[in-house]
């Protein structure tokens, strides 16, 4: 079976994982479970239960072999009201909704193994979509994940790629606006992406512009104009750098271990120093890149 994005996210996750000492999993491990609430869902920043966080908690979970309530996750979702989601929650829920049917007595079976097609939405329906633009990287990086969740498709795998060269620079690397200034990591990792997982993961120079954004701390700026690399932008650049089978210029050791705090979680940036379950993932997803 082909890699999903999925598959590739929590096989860099697990390579974190291994990465801990026993001690250091534990630390984490706490964390993980210090953010989940009653009803089995994760707290977003304001402390209330999110599905958005929920998604990065669960994977984490599944990773770590922290326990779940199969009967929780399925209320929690039982509650939630998808027809009315944009995208990026959609996605967030129909992936909750795998790992809910994968939890059986508390323990998680191989991750899609067992999994058989799904319907889904067409990317025409939902309430919003990333920059109102159906065909930008970020928008076709997530619907492709989700296709692949649900065991879809896509029927127009050669106008998306071909879509996705309004959003290329001469230079090298994409934005997410056809009329942006510049490249943004953000845009560059998800067009690889979704070029990676349609035509295979092929050399080309908008790999080398990625590679080339990597500052010598190990970090990536989101974009030129950030004040500072964030951990976010260098998880999934690394993370698409890995898929690449590209080495980063850079060791990330040193940024990742600058932005692990004593709680057990990862804070976004330097000047951020705040911890939640979406950037504790990211902290695994980056250290699952490390040699």
């Amino acid at each position: 079976m082909k890699e999903t994005i999925s598959i590739r996210l929590v096989n860099t996750l697990e390579k974190g994982k291994a990465h801990l000492s026993e001690d250091a999993l534990r630390q984490v491990r706490s964390f993980v479970s210090s953010q989940m609430a009653d009803d089995c869902a994760f707290r977003n920043k304001g402390g209330k239960s999110d599905l958005y966080y929920t998604v990065f908690g669960w994977m984490l979970c599944y990773v770590l072999g922290i326990k779940l309530d199969s009967g929780k996750m399925k209320n929690y979702l039982a509650r939630q009201k998808p027809d009315e989601f944009d995208l990026i929650h959609y996605a967030a829920y129909m992936r909750c909704s795998i790992l809910a049917d994968l939890s059986k007595n508390g323990k998680l079976m191989t991750w899609l193994g067992s999994l058989k097609s799904k319907k889904t939405k067409d990317i025409t329906e939902f309430s919003g979509i990333p920059h109102d633009d159906p065909n930008s990287p970020y928008t076709q990086f997530i619907w492709l994940s989700l296709l692949e969740d649900t065991g879809n498709k896509p029927t127009n795998r050669a106008e998306i790629l071909a879509n996705l060269s309004d959003y290329q620079l001469e230079k090298g690397g994409f934005r997410n606006m056809p009329n942006g200034l510049g490249a943004s990591t953000n845009a560059t990792v998800a067009a690889l992406s979704v070029k990676g997982q349609l035509e295979g993961y092929k050399p080309n120079r908008d790999v080398q512009f990625l590679k080339n954004l990597q500052q010598e701390n190990g970090g990536f700026f989101a974009a030129s104009a950030s004040p500072v690399p964030d951990l976010l932008s260098t998880a999934t650049a690394l993370f698409i750098l890995q898929c690449y089978k590209e080495k980063p210029r850079y060791s990330a050791t040193e940024f990742l271990e600058a932005h692990w705090l004593e709680t057990g979680g990862f804070c976004p940036t330097l000047i951020d120093e705040t911890s939640d379950v979406e950037y504790t993932f990211y902290g695994l997803l980056a250290l699952g890149t490390i040699d």
